[in-house]
């Protein structure tokens, strides 16, 4: 299934859009990034789908609360936040987002939700 990235880029404050395969290859991307940006960020994003899974599993294990399956994350810094979704993901503006749309949004571009 291809992500609409034409869709999370109308997103308040987001400035790129992506989308990934499970071993970090860059399938698209749109905004203002070097293709070397944008594949780096894909493989970033892989890597901490499957780190991120992992730990899930685990507090799911350890601590008997549902934390399967993963479904996203952020990660935010500075003025910025990476937000990703199965194989989706934005980067976007801090203070401009609205972090609840954005998730709903890519939740249902990258069929987790």
């Amino acid at each position: 299934m291809a992500v609409n990235l034409d869709r999370l880029m109308n997103l308040r404050g987001v400035f790129a859009a992506g989308e990934f395969g499970p071993d970090g290859s860059l399938v698209a991307y749109t905004g203002p990034l070097s293709e070397e940006h944008a594949a780096m960020t894909a493989l970033m994003c892989a890597a901490n789908n499957l780190m991120l899974r992992m730990q899930a599993e685990v507090y799911s294990r350890y601590t008997g609360m549902q934390w399967t399956p993963l479904r996203g994350w952020a990660v935010a810094a500075g003025d910025y936040a990476v937000c990703v979704m199965g194989n989706a993901g934005v980067f976007v503006k801090s203070d401009e987002a609205d972090f609840n749309q954005i998730f709903r949004e890519l939740g249902q571009e990258a069929g987790v939700l």
